[in-house]
């Protein structure tokens, strides 16, 4: 058996490794999220190849599944925060025993291609956070907003999010266990052991950048052609971003969901401020039980500790 799932949460002076799952970054990046982190009153450690490049990606797979065995199975890391995304963390995952998500459960931290990560840790019944890296940390220094609500989840002070209304919104009421994040990658997981939406009674959120409407067409439609839109209890649409519309179809992206997601009798909120636009990426505690309500007044989340 793992930790409690409130162990899994932070107070200040324990430690934070940092690693790159994903594509290379570089010495600013990292030391920018170091200096943000101790600033927040946590200790910090570097995975051993976080700043290699190979190919594009932060070292080999070997490499970057080592990084991460390490900080998940070191007793002295409490959670662990990826420098950046990109592309690769799903390599990771090939060869990798889900056995070890469940034995070793840590706060993992990150989002866009993290999303990989973040569906094993929910896959395996932990939690983790869908927010900022060491680059946003580090460009704002710690004090916007958005950065201030991810230190306090980890620290597990949850929020609850109001969100204005939307006039796509589908108003109802659901509760199940939060997961998703970069569609794409979420896309890339289906079928697998690691496929978050195989998980009964979810609370689905979705966004992505730079990927066209037939592109994000065919994926919603993959989830719903396997027959997983049943354990789909609410959906949230965050922002999808640097996208071209084809012309004759839809007005926007968000329009193209809607045509598809209002036969579904379930709450559906657009326009949710989670994405790849720093400031409109609030942190979402993905694996925790979540209660979705979208009405007429706008949407409201609430998360609670999760309960399996």
């Amino acid at each position: 058996m793992g930790l409690p799932v409130s162990a899994q949460f932070l107070h200040e002076g324990d430690t934070i490794a940092i690693i790159s799952p994903s594509s290379a970054t570089d010495t600013a990046t990292i030391g920018g999220g170091i200096r943000t982190l101790e600033r927040w009153g946590f200790h910090t450690v570097v995975g051993r190849h976080a700043l290699k490049d190979y190919r594009g990606f932060a070292g080999t797979i070997e490499e970057r599944r080592a990084d991460l065995l390490w900080a998940l199975t070191e007793p002295s890391v409490k959670a662990i925060m990826c420098s950046r995304g990109g592309d690769g963390a799903v390599h990771l995952l090939c060869g990798l025993s889900p056995k070890v998500f469940k034995r070793y459960p840590k706060l993992l931290i990150g989002f866009s291609d993290i999303t990989a990560l973040l569906s094993a840790e929910a896959s395996a019944g932990n939690i983790g956070i869908h927010g900022s890296m060491c680059h946003a940390i580090n460009t704002y220094e710690g004090n916007d907003t958005v950065s201030q609500a991810l230190r306090r989840m980890m620290m597990g002070d949850l929020p609850v999010y109001r969100i204005p209304h939307h006039s796509l919104d589908q108003s109802g009421k659901a509760k199940g266990i939060l997961v998703g994040g970069n569609m794409s990658v979420l896309h890339g997981l289906a079928g697998s052991v690691y496929d978050p939406l195989n998980l009964p009674d979810i609370i689905l959120f979705l966004e992505d950048t730079g990927e066209g409407m037939t592109k994000v067409d065919r994926m919603l439609h993959n989830i719903e052609v396997r027959g997983l839109m049943s354990h789909v209890k609410g959906i949230i649409i965050g922002q999808f971003t640097n996208y071209k519309r084809v012309p004759n179809t839809f007005p926007d992206m968000y329009y193209m969901f809607h045509e598809y997601l209002r036969k579904y009798p379930i709450p559906v909120c657009y326009d949710f401020p989670v994405g790849h636009a720093h400031l409109r990426n609030f942190p979402m505690l993905v694996g925790s039980v979540v209660i979705l309500e979208v009405g007429g007044e706008g949407t409201t989340l609430t998360f609670s500790s999760p309960s399996y």
